[in-house]
């Protein structure tokens, strides 16, 4: 038995408006015009019993819901209305075979419909005969087609009714698959988006809290030694101590989500980047040579920048034993360059696999930028970072 959603207990509008033209045309004309020539009281009842299952199937379409004239009430109604049809006019095959869709229509299961459109079978064989009598020809056309119609209508609903029970059966299996695929999807989406942010976690924590736990460790162990020869430069590393350890604490709150979002000052990229490169300076007592022109870019930008930067001079200061670095930023047609240079010992950039290098491409990724690293044993090394003109539109 198929099961109607319980928001439409009826079939589609369209199905109830194809029945009940055909019924109105089919049903209900042919038998009001077939009295037209019969005396008055023959004519009376039958248009009596005509318009009142037409009113009565009005309510039913109207207010499907109603406590009183509920379906199969109607049915049940519809059957004694055939018999009598059949009565008066000496048989109602026709009309009984134009109202057989409603018993199959306005019911739901397989066994009230076969029951119903028995009855009203049997009513309208049973009006028929009870106007002639009891006779050898009871089998007349009109029974005859009216049984044989029922035969057809059970046969005809019970092939729909399994028609569209596999239909239904296949639709909500295939919505179950959906609704698997579906969580399945936003499953796959949502580890991939822990995923993401793992990685960017990662990527930040190595970009700011490990460089300057780094940065403190060799401080540190600078302010040692010069704490008994040199109290006025151990008195300076302690103060490069200190302040890298409040930078690492506000990083540490943008990270936990307690500060607003990016942890770098505000100002332009050549006042950050200059920022850094004179603590680096002062840290490491390198030589640092810079050329930083002023450019405009979002702040995006300027944090992949300023980035790209602490993890090369972080890598200067760990790898590459370097005097000099140099750093140059500018803006050309193409989009913005950020150039860095080291005279160290330079190593082989395919043998390279720290994560740092990779932070920096996947950061520039995002902005549609690029980084290229030269450099080889002995001769030091360049770092180019390049962000594409459109990133900052």
């Amino acid at each position: 038995m198929t099961e109607r959603p319980p928001n439409d207990p009826y079939p589609s509008g369209t199905l109830h408006l194809w029945n009940t033209i055909s019924w109105v045309l089919l049903g209900l004309l042919p038998a009001a015009v077939a009295v037209l020539d019969a005396d008055e009281a023959k004519k009376y009842w039958s248009w009596s019993l005509l318009i009142l299952i037409a009113l009565c199937y009005a309510v039913v379409l109207t207010l499907p819901r109603n406590p009183v004239l509920r379906p199969k009430v109607f049915l049940v109604l519809l059957s004694l209305v055939m018999g009598g049809i059949s009565y008066l006019l000496g048989g109602a095959a026709a009309f009984y075979v134009v109202s057989l869709p409603h018993f199959w229509i306005l019911v739901r299961g397989q066994r009230p419909s076969i029951v119903l459109s028995g009855l009203g079978a049997a009513t309208t064989v049973f009006g028929g005969t009870l106007r002639q009598g009891w006779s050898p020809q009871f089998l007349t056309g009109n029974n005859v087609f009216t049984v044989l119609a029922y035969a057809a209508g059970v046969a005809l609903g019970l092939w729909l009714h399994r028609f569209i029970g596999q239909h239904n059966a296949r639709n909500e299996q295939l919505a179950a698959e959906l609704e698997h695929a579906q969580r399945e999807l936003a499953e796959a989406h949502q580890r991939q988006g822990a995923a993401g942010e793992r990685e960017r976690i990662a990527r930040e924590i190595h970009d700011t809290l490990a460089q300057g736990f780094a940065s403190i460790i060799v401080l540190a162990e600078a302010a040692r030694s010069a704490i008994a020869t040199d109290a006025e430069k151990c008195d300076q590393q302690l103060l490069s101590i200190a302040q890298t350890a409040r930078e690492n604490f506000a990083e540490a709150r943008v990270l936990v989500g307690s500060a607003s979002q990016s942890g770098v000052a505000a100002g332009s990229v050549a006042t950050t980047l200059r920022r850094t490169l004179d603590r680096f300076a002062q840290d490491t007592g390198l030589t640092v040579t810079t050329e930083l022109a002023d450019v405009d870019c979002d702040q995006t930008t300027r944090i992949a920048l300023l980035r790209c930067t602490q993890e090369s001079l972080a890598n200067v200061r760990k790898h590459a034993a370097a005097t000099t670095v140099g750093v140059v930023l500018a803006r050309h047609p193409h989009g913005i360059e950020l150039e860095i240079t080291d005279d160290g010992r330079g190593f082989v950039v395919d043998e390279a696999q720290g994560f740092g290098l990779v932070g920096m491409r996947k950061r520039l990724a995002e902005l549609d930028g690029d980084l290229s690293v030269t450099s080889s044993v002995g001769d030091g090394t360049r770092v180019l970072a390049t962000i594409p003109t459109n990133s900052q539109d």
